[in-house]
């Protein structure tokens, strides 16, 4: 699994269009996931618009990161143990990975298409894997 030169481009610049809108973007997102499954809103506590910042603000590292995913495989991990105290399960990262897609398609508009969305499609099953592995397949 691995992300070409030009994905990582594409996002990198995709996601610098979506930045100036990260707060709609963050309220499109949760409630897109929201949509998907309902009981999900149980394991936020801290208000949404709140948790719409740290998600923009994670985005932010992660693809800015992408010229150096070695260093950003800890952030993703630390991440990832976090979210499993939370009570995030493997199988939510497929609605969390979809309603993402969702978000960019309905933020960049006519700016979207098939290339950008495999690049965020595969940017996000890297991110998704290390998070994965490191919180479901090993004991910390």
């Amino acid at each position: 699994m691995s992300i070409s030169q030009r994905q990582k481009q594409l996002v990198q610049e995709s996601f610098a269009k979506v930045e100036p809108i990260s707060e709609q973007a963050a309220d499109i997102f949760y409630t897109t996931l929201f949509e998907y499954d309902p009981s999900l809103k149980s394991l936020f506590k801290n208000s949404i618009k709140s948790q719409g910042q740290k998600l923009m603000a994670t985005l932010k590292v992660a693809v800015n990161s992408l010229d150096d995913i070695d260093a950003l495989v800890p952030v993703l991990q630390k991440l990832a143990e976090r979210h499993v105290n939370y009570g995030v399960k493997p199988e939510h990262f497929t609605l969390v990975g979809n309603a993402l897609l969702y978000t960019l398609k309905k933020g960049l508009g006519s700016d979207w298409n098939s290339e950008l969305r495999q690049a965020w499609i595969d940017v996000f099953k890297v991110v998704a894997t290390v998070m994965k592995n490191h919180a479901f397949n090993t004991k910390h």
